[in-house]
């Protein structure tokens, strides 16, 4: 008899308790169960990989097993090449729906009827539900996962079926109970695509009351914990805390990242006895350096203008829009996953935060071509005063051309000069990156591991503070220099560099910029200050 097959940590399509180590998923959305049972209509979204097909499906299984409720979940998936082919969509749904329901082993009693009513399109989708609930000897409860695929008339359609059927239960029309709709997007578009306004209140639509719109959570570091464990408890491989601690700080708990990490360090780099928090910082590394699919599917909506409106200032950190089109910006890509709340305009997690810099830097990264062992000392240490001469040269030669070629102009010299160090730094140190919507700077550390006199591993660390002094502004040194100061306080170091980029239009010609000179921090502390 051939042995059970090891669980292992999933980053491809749902996730099933046999084969992958899984948290259980509807306790990620304990408020679902209450709202089902309230007969509600609402909306669970999330962003791709986070676990919502999972959880649907688990959800209609243990709804269906309790025995007065037949819970099917399909997805909408197939509808999306139908576009704006209303009576395509219904086809496409109900087939999908009738394929789902013949898959769950569900007696005969409760399967949709074989045949769909005849009617109009436009009203297909609706007459075909109220037939099945007529039919059917139990509550039926819908989850509809993809919903996202509907577009233009199709979803309103859709969206609007479902409303009149909910509106007429009341009346004595067989419809279901209750109906999920799961995708990406947050209540408001759903609203927009049923008839409703944003911001206004509509009576009418089953989706208008915001309590209503679930949101699927990452995990905390306690569940990353006791996923982790799930491995350890089957395998023996421990988790030691600390790489549970690194694979939260880098992850925030994205649920895709955190499985994504663990596969990466036991399956792909082969690690066999206890992981480390080391082995984490490589995983990370070697995952973004393959741009695997979820961190491609992301670096792809980076030229979207919505999507470029709302990063551009974090990455600058200057101060965003304020007008209302610009919060629906903002819930766009809060919804995508790129940040991390609608009132909280940072980067969801450093592993995003770094994808970014690299893929927006990519193309200066072509025009770097010094070598990077020529800056590591004959002790092992990295020397970065000469890494910033270099940069200097390179500015000053590239820096004109490269800004007017960025799309994102108004972080142009935070990007140009990550990128610089991303091409000569990584490979043998790291870069920590911490940047927000209106700081008006950008922090980085590098982390440079060597060896010391007496063999013993040890840690360089170099802190630096960037900002630019835009036309109209006042001189950013004096702020610069505090802002740095607290930098150092928060690493415990006693020195760093502040680079300054002047975009002013009285700037210094390109051949004179990039001045070093000592400055003095609030505290006393003797930093370098770069003018570029």
């Amino acid at each position: 008899m051939r042995p059970p097959r090891a669980r292992y940590f999933n980053t491809t399509g749902p996730c099933g308790p046999k084969h992958h180590y899984m948290l259980p998923p509807t306790q990620r959305i304990p408020q679902a169960r209450e709202l089902i049972d309230m007969d509600r209509y609402f909306v669970l979204h999330a962003p791709r990989q986070t676990g919502k097909t999972t959880a649907l499906r688990t959800m209609a299984s243990e709804l269906t097993a309790e025995g007065d409720i037949a819970a099917l979940m399909f997805s909408c998936e197939r509808a999306k090449a139908a576009g704006d082919d209303v009576a395509w969509v219904e086809s496409l749904l109900l087939d999908a729906l009738r394929e789902a329901a013949t898959r769950s082993g569900w007696p005969e009693e409760l399967l949709p009827p074989d045949s769909w009513p005849q009617v109009t399109p436009g009203s297909r989708f609706g007459a075909a539900l109220s037939e099945w609930c007529r039919r059917c000897p139990r509550r039926v409860v819908l989850l509809l996962d993809e919903i996202d695929a509907l577009q233009g008339n199709s979803m309103v359609s859709i969206l609007s079926q479902l409303r009149d059927g909910h509106n007429a239960r009341h009346e004595g029309r067989p419809f279901p109970t209750s109906v999920v709709l799961c995708g990406l997007r947050d209540l408001r578009d759903y609203k927009v695509a049923s008839g409703g306004e944003p911001g206004r209140s509509n009576p009418a639509s089953p989706f208008n009351i915001v309590a209503e719109s679930l949101r699927l959570g990452d995990f905390t570091a306690d569940e990353i914990g006791q996923l982790y464990g799930q491995h350890t408890q089957e395998t023996g491989q421990e988790f030691t805390k600390d790489a549970v601690d690194r694979v939260f700080e880098l992850t925030q708990g994205q649920p895709w990242l955190v499985n994504a990490l663990a596969f990466e360090i036991i399956r792909q780099i082969g690690v066999t006895a206890s992981i480390t928090a080391g082995q984490v910082e490589e995983a990370k590394e070697r995952l973004i350096r393959k741009r695997a699919t979820h961190l491609d599917a992301l670096v792809a909506r980076l030229r979207e203008p919505r999507v470029e409106r709302v990063i551009e200032p974090i990455l600058a950190g200057t101060w965003p829009g304020t007008d209302t089109s610009f919060d629906d910006d903002i819930s766009y890509v809060h919804d995508l996953g790129l940040i991390r709340g609608p009132r909280e305009l940072e980067i969801a997690n450093p592993i995003y935060r770094e994808v970014l810099l690299r893929v927006l830097g990519h193309r200066t990264e072509r025009f770097v071509m010094a070598d990077p062992h020529s800056f590591v000392l004959p002790d092992g240490r990295f020397d970065l005063p000469r890494l910033l001469e270099e940069f200097v040269v390179f500015w000053r030669e590239h820096g004109e051309v490269l800004i007017q070629q960025e799309g994102y102009h108004e972080a142009a010299c935070q990007i140009i000069l990550m990128a610089f160090l991303h091409r000569l730094v990584n490979g043998g140190g790291y870069l920590d990156r911490e940047y927000a919507a209106g700081t008006k700077r950008l922090d980085v550390l590098v982390r440079w591991p060597y060896t010391g006199p007496d063999g013993e591993r040890l840690m360089q660390r170099e802190a630096m503070e960037l900002k630019v002094w835009r036309a109209g502004g006042d001189d950013p040194v004096p702020d610069g220099l505090a802002q740095l100061d607290r930098y150092l306080d928060r690493l415990t170091l006693d020195t760093g560099v502040l680079v300054v980029f002047d975009r002013r239009p009285q700037a210094p010609p390109w051949k004179e910029r990039g001045e070093f000179e000592q400055a003095t921090t609030p505290s006393g502390r003797q930093v370098t200050l770069l003018r570029a």
